[in-house]
């Protein structure tokens, strides 16, 4: 099973999802930004570290919530999701393909990678 960290970014009353890249597994698709833990590192510090290096940006986490598991097929994958609000304004994409500020409640009928959208599912409750 990898552990993955992601984001839920909240600005002004808005949501940020990023599209996968041509490069990436599951390209094209979006979801919330974040990446794999690397061994011995904590789910708090990988998303930091993600934030930054995907997105050049940096971010403060609020919360922790519980973590969705979902099987790909050819992989599991277990998705760690934080509530974490911008600590800085600009974002460059490093990686991703584009970003998109959305409104929460458009959240459910995007086309976000699987493991994400069980995520909103989870979620709702959270963002406020």
């Amino acid at each position: 099973m990898i552990e993955v960290t992601c984001a839920i970014i909240i600005k002004d009353e808005k949501v940020l999802v990023t599209q996968r890249s041509e490069r990436m597994t599951h390209p094209l698709q979006w979801e919330f930004p974040g990446g794999k833990l690397k061994p011995g590192e904590s789910p708090e510090r990988c998303i930091i570290r993600e934030i930054r290096e995907e997105l050049h940006a940096r971010i403060s986490v609020e919360q922790v919530l519980p973590s969705v598991v979902h099987d790909y097929g050819s992989f599991t994958v277990k998705l760690i999701p934080f509530i974490c609000v911008m600590d800085s304004d600009e974002i460059i994409l490093q990686q991703h393909g584009a970003y998109k500020w959305i409104q929460k409640n458009e959240l459910a009928g995007f086309r976000l990678l699987e493991a994400d959208r069980k995520l909103v599912k989870s979620i709702n409750g959270y963002l406020h």
